[in-house]
């Protein structure tokens, strides 16, 4: 009968404590024999996915002629005296090896191989060949320690479970959940699709400062930080907008950046304080083609890595080939039977939301009782692709006025799974307009909205220079990595989410 060599999954403090002493015990037994216990550079030639395919023609018990040298982790042992199977993991997947007395030698297998444990890094150089259950398997003739693990592993076949341990100690969670491995290869992927789908368009992807002192182009709170030689306070930045909106008033037409933003808010499945997004703007345009390019990067995105644009999250179908366009007022109406736009008064629209249950705030005004109402009763339900459109003025102070409506903005949101996935408008352009909306929202600051916008001059200077007609994009990078790897939490996609510090 095949034995495991250990079993740690649950183990007590004092079994870990134990299996710790005799690692140990191992590694300095490897050093007394002239074996260096972390190694030294090993050339590898093969991976474990390719030996698998390369070698399955093998008949049983036939092998391949050529040497091959593969290096990886090892995650199960499973000893026959003077044989032994088991399995190394590499980044590639996993492969069956074999080690027998016969043909390394008595001493190295007595020696070293024994004292070898589950979680322990090889290099092997050996020979493939597929056993007589047909499984492919690299015969070992010979092997390097390349890093002794002095702990062991949390669980040997079923992977690690904890979701606390899994985000806190995320190489553990790759080391033994294979599946998350392939989340963070598809959120790579992804991404070369938005740089591809861009750079192909001839738009240039630019850096702009994480540190300002003004935090802006977001209704968002910002991390507040001080830099000592100037002796002055500086904001982590919320939004990459105003700054890459200055680029454009500079004659760089085409720009985006992907990085980094910072929020200090609350967090939960589709917040965490830090968090990737892209913003895109492209001049002599305006939101449809901006609606355009994010359908257009999503679409591209899914067949890229999915090779479908049909695909299924948390078990519902979604087709993300299929968008439908729709205002908020009509979205609201359709919902609810309410036209909040055709209020007079904030009285009315007050009684209206009143009507069908939607809370709101004192210093709400027709259009910030309709995006509650928007936000209430249809947000959640916006399953299949959908644009909504025709923002009101009140809540989008950098959005330009529609040219029949001047209460609502040329704005869109992109929604999937009730879920905003990305946010753009034709830009204002106007620098009067643009500080009046500045002032507007300074009061709403007053008023107690401690996320409205704060007073930028700079950038006001900046489109009394002039600023083209614009068009401007935000995705939230996260978010799509979560819908197209049917993941439930924005930490699924984050390799290392902010987490609460254990207590010592």
């Amino acid at each position: 009968m095949a034995e495991e060599r250990e079993n740690t999954a649950n183990a007590p403090e004092q079994d870990l404590s134990e299996m710790m002493r005799v690692r140990r015990e191992k590694m300095d037994a490897f050093r007394a024999m002239g074996v260096p216990p972390f190694g030294h550079r090993f050339e590898v030639t093969d991976y474990a996915s390719a030996l698998k395919e390369k070698y399955d023609y093998l008949a049983e018990d036939e092998e391949g002629e050529e040497e091959v040298r593969i290096a990886g982790r090892l995650m199960a042992i499973r000893g026959h005296g003077k044989a032994s199977f088991s399995t190394l993991n590499d980044r590639t997947g996993n492969i069956q090896v074999y080690f027998k007395m016969d043909v390394l030698g008595e001493q190295k297998y007595k020696e070293e191989f024994k004292r070898l444990d589950i979680g322990d890094i090889i290099g092997i150089r050996g020979v493939v060949f597929k056993t007589r259950r047909g499984e492919v398997t690299v015969r070992v003739e010979d092997f390097d320690l390349l890093s002794k693990s002095l702990r062991p592993l949390p669980e040997k076949f079923h992977g690690l479970k904890d979701v606390d341990t899994r985000y806190r100690q995320r190489y553990l969670d790759l080391m033994v959940n294979h599946d998350v491995r392939e989340v963070f290869r598809k959120r790579t992927k992804i991404i070369q699709s938005i740089r591809r789908y861009l750079d192909t368009r001839d738009f240039l992807e630019v850096e702009t400062p994480v540190l300002s002192t003004l935090a802006g182009g977001a209704a968002a709170r910002p991390f507040i930080t001080h830099h000592n030689a100037l002796d002055i306070d500086l904001y982590l930045r919320i939004a990459t907008e105003l700054s890459l909106k200055r680029l454009i008033v500079g004659g760089l037409d085409r720009v985006y950046e992907m990085g980094r933003i910072f929020r200090n808010e609350g967090m939960d499945v589709r917040h965490n304080p830090e968090f990737t997004s892209i913003e895109i703007y492209q001049a002599f345009a305006d939101h449809r083609d901006l609606m355009e390019i994010t359908e257009g990067i999503v679409r591209q995105a899914a067949e890229d890595v999915l090779g479908t644009t049909k695909i299924t999250y948390q078990g519902v179908e979604i087709d993300l080939g299929s968008v439908r366009t729709i205002s908020m007022n009509d979205a609201v109406r359709e919902e609810t039977g309410k036209d909040f736009l055709s209020c007079q008064t904030v009285d009315e629209a007050r009684a209206m939301a009143r009507e069908i249950g939607v809370p709101f705030e004192e210093r709400h005004g027709i259009g910030g009782i309709l995006n509650a109402a928007f936000e209430e009763k249809v947000e959640d339900g916006l399953m299949q692709p959908t644009f909504i459109t025709g923002h009101p003025t009140e809540i989008s102070p950098l959005a330009k006025r529609n040219a029949d409506d001047p209460r609502i903005t040329d704005r869109f949101e992109f929604f999937v799974y009730g879920r905003e996935l990305a946010n753009g408008f034709t830009e204002l352009n106007d620098p009067i307009d643009q500080e009046q909306r500045f002032m507007d929202q300074l009061a709403q600051r007053e008023a107690g909205d401690a996320e409205a916008h704060v007073m930028d001059r700079d950038f006001i200077t900046a489109l009394e220079y002039g600023l083209p007609p614009t068009g401007g994009l935000g995705i939230g990078i996260d978010r799509l990595v979560m819908l197209l790897t049917d993941s439930p939490s924005i930490r699924d996609v984050l390799l290392f989410p902010t987490m609460k510090p254990l207590a010592e």
